[in-house]
């Protein structure tokens, strides 16, 4: 079974390697496992020697020492079985730091293309795996035939009746994965569509809430639900049914056993303390098939976790790779027949979008409602990859650098300010404290983003300042002080390129004011400027203007001369572009 957990295809790698990376543990496991399998025999030929020497002869120093020898190796058992076991979660763990930072690394950089909220659970699924129940019966599985071999010892038709009951168990065993394989799989889906369901409307409670839809979403996430359960419990008694036959076949060869051995015994073919190691034996043989038979639910959810997560690392966008270290960039952009096409729509967003920027420059983006204004936005800060065309920074392509190299040298505010749960200083900062930053100069970055930000003021007047901690979604400051902070976030270490997505939004006329001292300033300092917006207070200042229609620049050049050319409409194609503009 690990075997075919680990198939060699495209996206494999990185998990086989972290697997490879444990390959100690499972040795020593798998030999932890054969001593443990050998004192699994104490038992048996205990209670052989018990009934052959210790009760015709009465022999208590015998049976002291063979109780001494026996308890020493059943503890020899116990210390192995808590070894197996703790090498094994140990192995889990060094899993999880192989392969949990890299899993949310895909999760991040495809998320644009291949949302995936569920990965890490499923990356938990095939670590459970590994240090579960199911895993100790793969172990213990390859030594079935050792108790098999002994039964034969003890006498050939005690070695037929384990064989024939193993068959049997074995054609139980297979049938069960056959009747629950689909219906596990549909379990499995379901089970993922409704947690994936269940975070998104608790993402967007208020909305919920203000929109009425609350008995709504709860009626829906309840339907849901029902559903995943319902065929979570149809995989369940279909598994049930065939564990439960088990069971009963593994008790009734039990019994057997010892009635065979009773007759074996009387016909004088074997001793007396062959009856109870008949039994014992045929036990030990049998057990794997029932221990995997009810782990057989989490081993398909592992695999079928598994294959989700070489699905993930098989996409190559976003993939990581060597790069040569290239100097600070002075924010010279250029985009090169820019096309963005999502897999579900159709029509594509952008198309051929070509524009130049040079540094200290600032640019105006404006147009109709989807006409690709804020995707070109994404395109530009590095948030979105284009399907085809080229986004250049200082002549080098945006794959040229690592993506957190290339985003300290762009700040973007995009039109939800995205803060995160954690102090304002950490936002402003991007959580730099995280990846080891010095204190002291986050603190200093920080201040001097918010002062140029003009939100300076405003956070200092916060309960805590900087330390106040914000919620998730970065609940806690009202939509205008988000913004401002976002705002400070986006100039943090000074970047040069500069993204605006609809930066006003939610500003008052303070607000907007620090906005565009901050734009002044940035392009003062030869930063490049690329702000979106429909109203046109923000973009009274900025040095050229590109108008955009159904995802393609319809007008670009200097400001005075595009409003020039929008105010003097001459087509209705023109007159809803002013009026685009214009709101």
């Amino acid at each position: 079974m690990l075997k075919s957990l680990l198939p060699e295809r495209p996206g494999a790698g990185p998990l086989i390697e972290a697997f490879r990376a444990c390959r100690v543990h499972f040795v020593w496991a798998a030999v932890f496992s054969a001593l443990i399998n050998f004192l699994y025999l104490t038992p048996t030929l205990y209670m052989m020697q018990v009934y052959d020497r210790v009760v015709p002869t009465g022999g208590l120093t015998t049976l002291t020492l063979m109780t001494a020898v026996a308890v020493f190796a059943l503890a020899c058992l116990a210390a192995l079985d808590w070894l197996r076991a703790r090498l094994l979660l140990r192995a889990g763990l060094r899993l999880d730091r192989l392969l949990s930072t890299r899993i949310l690394s895909r999760v991040v950089n495809l998320q644009s293309k291949s949302p995936n909220t569920q990965a890490l659970r499923e990356f938990d699924n095939v670590r459970g795996a590994v240090s579960g129940s199911g895993a100790l019966a793969l172990f213990d599985a390859p030594w079935t035939p050792l108790y098999l071999a002994c039964c034969f010892l003890l006498h050939p038709w005690i070695g037929v009746l384990t064989l024939v009951g193993g068959i049997i168990l074995f054609i139980l065993a297979w049938l069960n994965e056959r009747d629950s394989r689909s219906r596990l799989s549909k379990a499995i889906q379901s089970s993922t569509a409704a947690y994936a369901a269940q975070e998104s409307v608790a993402a967007q409670s208020e909305v919920v809430r203000a929109l009425g839809m609350r008995k709504a979403s709860i009626a829906g996430q309840i339907e849901q639900r029902r559903n995943a359960v319902s065929q979570q419990s149809e995989a369940q008694l279909a598994g049930g049914k065939y564990s439960g036959a088990i069971k009963f076949v593994r008790l009734v060869l039990q019994s057997a056993a010892l009635g065979l051995a009773a007759l074996l015994v009387v016909k004088g073919q074997i001793s007396p303390g062959s009856i109870i190691a008949s039994s014992v034996l045929l036990s030990r043989a049998v057990a794997p098939v029932e221990l995997l038979v009810g782990a057989w639910p989490g081993l398909v959810q592992a695999r079928a976790s598994w294959n989700n997560l070489v699905d993930l690392f098989g996409q190559t966008e976003g993939e990581e790779r060597p790069r040569t270290a290239l100097p600070p960039p002075a924010g010279r952009l250029k985009v090169e027949g820019v096309v963005v096409r999502l897999p579900e729509i159709e029509q594509p967003l952008l198309k051929g979008v070509s524009l130049a920027l040079e540094p200290g420059q600032t640019l105006g983006v404006i147009g109709p409602s989807g006409s690709g204004k804020t995707t070109l936005a994404r395109v530009i800060a590095g948030a979105l990859r284009p399907t085809s065309g080229i986004v250049r920074l200082d002549g080098a392509e945006y794959d040229a650098r690592d993506g957190d190299d290339l985003a300290q040298f762009i700040g973007y505010l995009p039109q939800n300010p995205s803060l995160m749960a954690g102090s304002i200083r950490d936002n402003i900062s991007r959580f730099a404290a995280a990846v080891g930053v010095d204190k002291a100069i986050i603190d200093q970055g920080a201040v001097a983003a918010a002062m140029a930000a003009g939100a300076h003021d405003m956070i200092l007047h916060l309960p805590k300042g900087y330390d106040t901690v914000l919620g998730p979604l970065g609940s806690g400051v009202s939509a205008g002080q988000a913004q401002r902070i976002a705002l400070a976030r986006a100039l943090y270490g000074d970047p040069s390129l500069l993204v605006l997505d609809e930066p006003n939004s939610n500003l008052d006329q303070e607000g907007e004011s620090a906005l565009m001292v901050a734009v002044v300033k940035a392009a003062a300092r030869g930063a490049a400027v690329v702000i979106v917006a429909h109203r046109a207070g923000v973009l009274a200042r900025v040095d050229r203007l590109l108008m955009m229609r159904d995802g393609a620049v319809q007008m670009e050049g200097p400001r005075d001369e595009i409003l020039a050319r929008i105010s003097r409409p001459s087509t209705p194609a023109a007159a809803s572009a002013q009026r685009g503009a214009a709101s």
